[in-house]
């Protein structure tokens, strides 16, 4: 089992991101564009065990990790909004 944190960070914070969004394209394509952009500019964070994901969970919990996601979805999302890739 090898386990990519950030990976499974960003996804639930771009989900919640689009959920206030009224003038976002949120099909699949713009969703995994957001998430690709987001990851390529955040530090990937691995674990290989169920007892490693907890540790780190709880560890990745501060204000600063939190709010590293934060911006990077943010300006991924402004990104794809001015030049989405889908017909």
């Amino acid at each position: 089992m090898l386990i990519n944190l950030m990976e499974k960070e960003v996804m639930h914070v771009t989900d919640g991101i689009l959920k206030t969004m009224d003038d976002m394209c949120k099909c699949e394509k713009c969703k995994l564009d957001i998430v690709a952009i987001s990851l390529n500019n955040l530090k990937p964070h691995y674990v290989v065990s169920e007892k490693g994901e907890v540790y780190s969970k709880v560890n990745n919990m501060n204000y600063q990790f939190n709010t590293d996601i934060v911006a990077a979805v943010t300006k991924a999302i402004e990104l794809v909004k001015n030049s989405p890739r889908h017909d």
